[in-house]
């Protein structure tokens, strides 16, 4: 078969389902209808001389061929891509396209609304789809295109695969107004640690990294709550004894209204931080590369020092190293969506 036979729209067809998993998603992406997208489909099965797609729900499964050729495919159509891009300059307003981001709730919180401001006025005809993929999982996506970008705490990659810090924050403490182990604004390492506390996590089971650090001091807190999402945990916190570790800026965003206090971390801890991670396959193309812009310019401005945070370190008698009782933080209004 002479590749001047090939109508090569097919495999942009075929790209499209296999990222979306659907073809309904798939005609939306590409600005076709549904049996246009199920023609070429039919097309490409006739011409490759397999079903490429098996229908599972409303999903749409590759088959193992379709699986072992989607990587080169990609690669040929991203070299088509640049190549076109280098002709004709890219131009955001008039790029239509569904992004797939990996985020966590946190980031999601304080992206989201800025970064969908900077869409409607200059890309307009872009949309953004987040998911929380699992880490162990996140090379896969992206080497597979499934994701465009992934934004998580820091992980171990491979060559392929790109990264570069967005944000650092330190933890702070949530906690009711009135809460009756915390006196005249203060919350020491021991108060802290005698406390009932909620922890907020995607995973069903595992350390977070307050409880790392206090497991390497011989240390545990009590845990009573595990939850997957923040808001819901600082609800509980509100209207309970409970105390809610988290960064400081999500915790100033989620708190408003709810009548909490937000006091600083009484130990010395590692710092959240969270990065951006993307395959090698679409560092030069443009329209990746203007989104992880826009990432950029919308959190990293998120990371800045509290004046009032450092405070002078002593010791209790545990030997843990200890801030000094600080007055709660004032909390802020958050920035407006």
């Amino acid at each position: 078969m002479h590749l001047s036979q090939v109508d090569l729209n097919l495999f942009v067809v075929l790209d499209a389902i296999y990222r979306e998993g659907n073809i309904t998603r798939a005609a939306h992406q590409l600005n076709l209808t549904q049996p246009a997208i199920s023609h070429a489909l039919k097309r490409l099965r006739d011409l490759l001389k397999d079903p490429l797609f098996v229908r599972r729900g409303a999903e749409m499964v590759p088959t193992p061929f379709t699986r072992s050729m989607i990587d080169q495919v990609r690669q040929a159509l991203q070299i088509l891509e640049v190549n076109l891009c280098e002709s004709h300059p890219f131009d955001p307003k008039h790029t239509r396209r569904n992004f797939h981001i990996s985020l966590w709730e946190y980031i999601e919180s304080i992206a989201l609304p800025t970064l969908l401001r900077r869409l409607e006025s200059q890309a307009p005809e872009m949309s953004i789809t987040t998911t929380r993929v699992k880490r162990r999982d996140l090379e896969g996506e992206l080497a597979r295109g499934s994701l465009d970008l992934a934004i998580d705490v820091p992980v171990t990659t491979r060559e392929p695969i790109h990264q570069k810090r967005l944000l650092t924050e330190h933890l702070v403490v949530m906690a009711r107004a009135g809460h009756p182990a915390i006196r005249d604004g203060g919350l020491d390492f021991d108060s802290y640690l005698a406390q009932s506390h909620a922890l907020v996590s995607s995973r069903r089971y595992g350390p977070s990294l307050i409880d790392v650090e206090l497991s390497r001091l011989g240390l545990r807190r009590k845990i009573v709550l595990r939850c997957q999402h923040t808001f819901p945990a600082c609800r509980v916190v509100s209207q309970t004894d409970l105390l809610l570790t988290l960064s400081e800026s999500h915790a100033r965003l989620v708190s408003a209204g709810l009548g909490t206090r937000i006091y600083p971390l009484p130990i010395k801890s590692a710092e959240v931080e969270a990065h951006m991670y993307w395959h090698e396959s679409v560092e030069n193309d443009p329209a990746n590369r203007w989104l992880r812009e826009q990432l950029e310019a919308v959190i990293s401005p998120q990371s800045y020092p509290r004046k009032n945070e450092r405070k002078s370190v002593s010791r209790n008698h545990c030997g843990a190293p200890m801030h000094q009782p600080n007055k709660a933080i004032q909390r802020p209004q958050p920035d407006a969506p």
